[in-house]
């Protein structure tokens, strides 16, 4: 029986307290492999980046104090500098500077799809947290969408908190 060796992992991360864990497992996952690690941010909408309260990720805590209204008169730059901000942060976490990062703006379960594509990974890493059950029911969550439609096998890193 021949065997795939496992050379690419791409681990698709949000800006989400959760973030944290599913680097750490994808991370750990792709050297157990001797894996390459790709880090992908999709930023698809300002508010993420802005949201009172939101904590600081592996000592990133993006631009809460910025005005949501002033990142949209920017445009899409000022996201795409905070997503690679949160992806060096999160390579720095990790203590491995090889990681590459990439940063798109889309759809975020199409565009994790698409570059794990064009990269040609072999795995893709991704949490699963769903906030609320009628929304995953009506909507589906990235997580879902990213497992239908993958040709590569996925790896899911539950990250709901114990309670």
């Amino acid at each position: 029986m021949k065997t795939n060796k496992i050379k690419k992992v791409l681990i698709a991360l949000d800006y989400d307290p959760t973030a944290q864990k599913v680097a750490e497992t994808g991370f750990s996952l792709a050297k157990s492999m001797g894996a390459e690690v790709k880090l992908l941010h999709v930023y698809t909408d300002a508010i993420a980046y802005t949201s009172p309260g939101h904590v600081t990720i592996m000592g990133f805590s993006g631009y809460m104090e910025a005005d949501t209204n002033a990142i949209q008169e920017v445009g899409s730059d000022k996201l795409k500098k905070a997503s690679y901000v949160f992806l060096d942060k999160t390579k720095h976490h990790l203590d491995d500077q090889t990681i590459e990062t990439i940063v798109e703006e889309g759809n975020v379960a199409e565009t994790i799809i698409k570059i794990a594509k064009d990269i040609h990974a072999d795995v893709i890493v991704i949490g699963s947290h769903s906030h609320r059950w009628l929304e995953e029911i009506l909507m589906g969550s990235v997580t879902e969408k990213v497992l239908r439609h993958a040709t590569i096998p996925v790896f899911i890193v539950p990250t709901k908190k114990n309670e």
